[in-house]
């Protein structure tokens, strides 16, 4: 029983994702279309795993897949392009 126990811990673990969030705060974004830009432009890459917009909190939260993020400057120009200002929040694991 002890086998089949440390087995499944060991699967569950190994199996696990240990993303990377960043929380981003930006100004300009007033609509549904500007979150959706933000959306597609953000999911393009190969480094995002989900992009969640928030109009209410004019935040976008990006997770980043394992091992992977964006440097800020790059986040920025991105935003930039799309007529907005940025405002990093805060980085952590989730």
């Amino acid at each position: 029983m002890k086998k089949i126990f440390l087995t499944l811990l060991i699967t569950i673990f190994s199996s696990a994702s240990f993303a990377t969030s960043e929380v981003v705060g930006v100004k300009g974004m007033v609509c549904a279309f500007c979150a959706q830009g933000i959306t597609k432009k953000f999911q393009a890459l190969p480094e995002v795993e989900k992009v969640d917009v928030s109009l209410t909190d004019k935040k976008v939260t990006l997770t980043y897949k394992e091992g992977k993020s964006l440097p800020h400057d790059k986040i920025e120009s991105l935003l930039k392009e799309s007529g907005y200002e940025t405002v990093f929040a805060k980085e952590g694991a989730h």
